[in-house]
């Protein structure tokens, strides 16, 4: 028996992902994914070192997804890969090189497509495939990870999608907020698994908060960082600061929503992707108070295995070009 499959291929500053999908039915076949590891006390990744990261460890990567392949023929229909942070000519990191390498060197062994998408794209269709939603209508989305806090427009195109930038992050992205304090505890980088393990340990009765703030659609974490280093060095206690940390994030993204929905009344669909979205307490708080504030609206969290970087997006919208341009 013959599977076709389609693969998609993403490198972004931290992990190389890479994932197929059966061309017919969109089922996961593999999913492969390699994290960047680094010391407690690190606070980030330069791109040269991410790209010699990326080029050293997808021949690795690739064989792990192909050990995991169902044992059939494979027949492989396309390729899609992410080659730039956001869909926008401007938008442009090196680290993406490493996936487009090895796409375009795919595609053109099998012989099949190659569709160069954005990583923002990906977290996106990720959400959708894993929800198994396919609006064909515009919807809201919001992508929080450590370089985005950006709140959009996306509707479904043949290639991916047209976003349009409701509120791109004003100053201090959400997953920058989350290392910094998280780095400021003495928390391994990236910080967001040992601070939510943190959170879980707040007192019940706490009543410390931070500012929450966006500027429309705009979201701003700047001075609830300050505020948490600030109470940290006061004495508070860390879970405490922790929980209110993704509580800060929650109160931000649920009043852009506001601001979005005031301005287009008209959507009813909210899609949260990103890495940051896998974080329970964002997660819950979001939706319960959206529940009460929009009831109308349908609010959607990818589960975690598919909010974080991963190649699984990338490749369903390959397979949407794939399935639009051909029949069995």
């Amino acid at each position: 028996m013959t599977v076709h499959a389609v693969l998609g291929v993403d490198t972004s500053n931290y992990t190389a992902s890479l994932a197929a999908v059966d061309a017919l039915t969109g089922e996961v076949l593999s999913d492969a994914r390699e994290l960047v590891q680094l010391g407690n006390g690190k606070k980030g990744l330069r791109q040269s070192d991410a790209l010699f990261f990326h080029t050293s460890n997808l021949p690795h990567v690739l064989s792990k997804l192909i050990s995991g392949l169902p044992r059939t023929d494979v027949e492989w229909e396309g390729v899609g890969v992410s080659v730039r942070p956001r869909p926008f000519s401007t938008s442009y990191m090196p680290v993406f090189k490493a996936g487009e390498m090895l796409a375009y060197t795919f595609a053109s062994m099998e012989r099949v497509p190659l569709v160069r998408t954005s990583h923002q794209e990906g977290h996106v269709a990720a959400a959708l495939h894993s929800l198994e939603v396919a609006p064909d209508e515009t919807f809201l989305a919001i992508h929080l990870s450590g370089g985005t806090s950006d709140v959009l427009l996306a509707t479904p195109t043949r290639f991916g999608y047209a976003i349009s930038m409701l509120g791109e992050g004003a100053d201090l992205h959400a997953g920058q907020f989350v290392d910094r304090v998280g780095v400021h505890l003495g928390l391994p980088f990236p910080a967001g698994p040992s601070l939510e393990q943190l959170a879980a340990e707040a007192e019940e009765d706490s009543s410390f908060r931070l500012p929450s703030r966006s500027i429309g659609s705009r979201l701003s974490f700047s001075g609830s960082c300050s505020a948490a280093i600030r109470a940290l060095d006061s004495g508070v206690p860390a879970a405490n600061v922790a929980l209110a940390v993704f509580a800060a994030i929650a109160n931000a993204v649920v009043k852009a929503v506001q601001a979005a929905t005031n301005e287009h009344p008209n959507l009813n669909t909210l899609i949260v992707a990103g890495g940051v979205a896998s974080n329970q307490w964002i997660r819950n708080r979001v939706t319960r108070r959206l529940q009460t504030l929009r009831p109308t609206m349908n609010v959607m969290f990818a589960p975690p295995e598919f909010a974080r970087d991963n190649a699984i997006g990338v490749a369903s919208i390959a397979r949407r070009f794939v399935l639009d341009a051909k029949t069995w």
